[in-house]
């Protein structure tokens, strides 16, 4: 019989376990959170992340910029935030205006306050299996398999999406867990044969409906990152 994997029920383990971890610090966590324009998405994102800090005992402060910011600001201000002692961490909330270079802001956040995981040397300790910060998305899919005792090792793992931010890091993560990997994406020929032959599927391509049923066998663990 089928299990349905309950992403919120794995959320909510987790902000159990973080809420008695930051109630046990003797100095709450300060996370700055930076937006760019007034885009409804990145609003509402921004506000979730901010609320939950809050529900958790965590401190967080939203810094909004105009849309047509000037780069050279933004990056001032994200310059002095590495240097103040009571930041914790920094995320700066993609997408970014086309104005702005987004690996240059990214990359002009400390790697130790790089919250995201999406400083280039944060991605390399990832690499080398060392990991920092890790981006969210694929740590949490990694959470969700351990939560229902879905083990990676050995077992054969398609991620479908090549992405920073997803993609990439979640077949990282999957190899540091003694997986055995593919990477497939939109262009992949032939992708139903190749998801079929996965033990674990994680379809991050962004692209809906791409996955059917056609494309998992039977057993397999599904995980779609898919927000459509």
């Amino acid at each position: 019989m089928a299990i349905r994997l309950s992403g919120k029920k794995v959320a909510e383990s987790v902000y159990e376990r973080l809420g008695k971890e930051i109630s046990q610090l003797s100095q709450a966590p300060k996370i700055i959170f930076i937006r760019v324009g007034e885009d409804p998405a990145s609003q509402t994102y921004v506000n979730a992340k901010a609320k939950r800090c809050a529900e958790l005992g965590a401190v967080s402060e939203t810094l909004v910029y105009p849309e047509n910011v000037q780069e050279s600001e933004l990056l001032t201000k994200i310059n002095a935030l590495n240097e103040d002692a009571s930041v914790s961490g920094i995320l700066v909330q993609l997408p970014l205006p086309s104005h702005l270079d987004k690996e240059k802001v990214l990359e002009t956040i400390s790697p130790n306050k790089d919250v995201d995981g999406l400083h280039s040397a944060n991605l390399g300790k990832l690499l080398q299996g060392n990991p920092r910060f890790v981006p969210c998305t694929p740590a949490g899919v990694l959470e969700m398999l351990k939560h229902y005792n879905i083990p990676v090792s050995g077992k054969h793992v398609v991620v479908v999406g090549r992405s920073e931010i997803v993609g990439k890091p979640a077949a990282l993560l999957m190899l540091m867990n003694h997986g055995t990997v593919t990477i497939c994406h939109s262009r992949t020929a032939n992708l139903a044969e190749v998801t079929r032959t996965a033990d674990i599927l994680i379809v991050a391509a962004g692209k809906p409906h791409l996955i059917t049923k056609e494309h998992v066998k039977p057993g397999a663990a599904v995980i779609d990152v898919g927000i459509h």
